[in-house]
């Protein structure tokens, strides 16, 4: 008898370690799928006397993304980036004007606004982040 108990309590542990091992192996499946997916942001930034503006270009480790930069840009600024897997989108307009300068900073993804801020002042700095759209 305790024979027969033996194995029927280690046919369930092996069966539950096989069904926890196949979820998660399906988890990482599907972290692996969404670290190569890639997805398009356009970041938008507006204002006036803005110095440089910083963002998250596509390059580097999907959480240590590579920051890219312009100086004195023109604006309204404009840029479409790829990013990959789980790499937020971020931007980062700075501007410091003895008059006082204003920022807007937007990211779009598929038209629809993920984030958007405004600041204004004697040193400014503001700026944008939001969540990848394939881990939501």
């Amino acid at each position: 008898m305790n024979r027969t108990i033996r194995a029927a309590v280690c046919s369930v542990a092996v069966t539950g370690l096989a069904f926890g091992l196949s979820s998660c192996s399906e988890a990482v499946d599907q972290v692996d799928k969404a670290v190569d997916e890639t997805y398009e942001v356009t970041y938008e930034v507006t204002g006036k006397n803005i110095d440089s503006i910083e963002f998250h270009g596509g390059g580097g480790k999907a959480m240590e993304p590579k920051t890219e930069s312009v100086s004195k840009p023109k604006l309204p600024w404009k840029k479409t980036v790829t990013l990959r897997g789980i790499m937020p989108a971020a931007v980062m307009p700075v501007a410091a004007d003895p008059e006082g300068a204003q920022l807007t900073c937007k990211i779009i993804h598929k038209g629809k606004v993920l984030e958007e801020q405004s600041a204004d002042g004697l040193v400014t700095a503001g700026g944008c982040t939001a969540e990848s759209p394939i881990t939501g």
